[in-house]
């Protein structure tokens, strides 16, 4: 029998592109790594699969299967190719490989393993719940959207309540998962979209407020127009453990400006950076420079606009480290 990995057990709770940053840097240590993942995509490639195969979502699955592969580069391009031209315009090959695996195998746990394998990850990458839900969004003016992709356009400001709908329960994989980890790690990530969902699953938050885990949260670097307005680092906290039901111990936030052309950038779309509250003085809150000097490269055929500013996965995952 081979022998247990006696690494420090990490999981990462999120969405796709958050997921894909703080995985990408822990893989680079000795650790034992699992990724828990949002369920409630249905914009893009995801949206349309899940539209006609009604398939569960397998994109941001997807990007953290790739965050973690050790497979040569080849293999995680295939992965995020995507087709720019005919009936297949806009999917990912890697979604449809999950997709075309879960309806083979009958089980998405199942195609989540095989493409595991043929990727050789290194780690555990794990569906915050296998029931196929919707993020629902209800407004104190009594509006209610139905679906991420419509709940991204709309302005939050009189958000009343979220939810997952029919209601979520929780992967057991999830749940053991957090029951055995060391430190649990919130990403960042589009906050009511990719985080939120992930707590809004019956289960998930209860185990975390159960687990002896350290509690780490690693705040945005840029707020959301129409969703987090103004939201200072100590704002998303609050939000996060209002969510969580229980306290994080630690917060990683940014203390470094973006670039002025980049901030230009962000303001035309009514987005700024997240400020640092001047009285950020509590144990647990750590500021550093996690800007990334790497933009990210636009793919052909991907529907969706990516950000500019991004998280520095090396530093992050330095940092993190450092708490265990």
């Amino acid at each position: 029998m081979p022998k247990k990995s006696k690494n420090k057990k990490v999981v990462v709770l999120g969405g796709g592109t958050g997921n894909f940053t703080v995985l990408t840097g822990l893989k680079k240590h000795p650790l034992d790594l699992a990724a828990i993942v949002a369920m409630a995509d249905d914009g893009g490639s995801t949206g349309m699969l899940r539209d006609e195969l009604g398939v569960l979502p397998p994109g941001d699955i997807r990007q953290c299967l790739v965050a973690l592969s050790s497979s040569d580069e080849y293999m995680r391009e295939l992965m995020n190719y995507r087709f720019t031209n005919g009936n297949l315009k806009g999917h990912s090959f890697g979604n449809l490989l999950l997709s075309a695996l879960e309806k083979s195998t009958g089980s998405f746990d199942k195609a989540i393993e095989a493409v595991s394998e043929i990727l050789r990850i290194e780690g555990r990458v794990i569906p915050a719940t296998l029931d196929n839900v919707k993020l629902v969004a209800y407004l104190k003016n009594g509006k209610i959207i139905r679906g991420q992709r419509k709940i991204d356009s709309e302005n939050l400001k009189n958000l009343k309540r979220l939810a997952l709908e029919p209601r979520a329960r929780a992967n057991k994989k999830a749940i053991s998962a957090i029951k055995d980890a060391n430190l649990i790690v919130i990403a960042p990530g589009d906050f009511y979209q990719s985080i939120v969902p992930n707590l809004l699953v019956k289960g998930i938050p209860e185990a975390i407020q159960k687990s002896r885990a350290k509690k780490v949260y690693v705040c945005n670097l840029m707020t959301k127009d129409g969703h987090t307005d103004d939201m200072s680092v100590s704002d998303f906290v609050k939000k996060i453990e209002m969510y969580l039901g229980g306290k994080v111990d630690f917060v990683l936030y940014n203390n470094r400006q973006p670039s002025e052309k980049l901030i230009r950038r962000y303001a035309d779309k009514g987005e700024l950076p997240v400020k640092p509250d001047k009285n950020l003085q509590e144990s647990g809150f750590i500021g550093a420079s996690l800007l990334s000097r790497n933009f990210a490269k636009p793919v052909a055929g991907d529907p969706i606009a990516r950000n500019l500013v991004r998280h520095d996965s090396d530093r992050v995952a330095e940092l993190i480290v450092s708490l265990l």
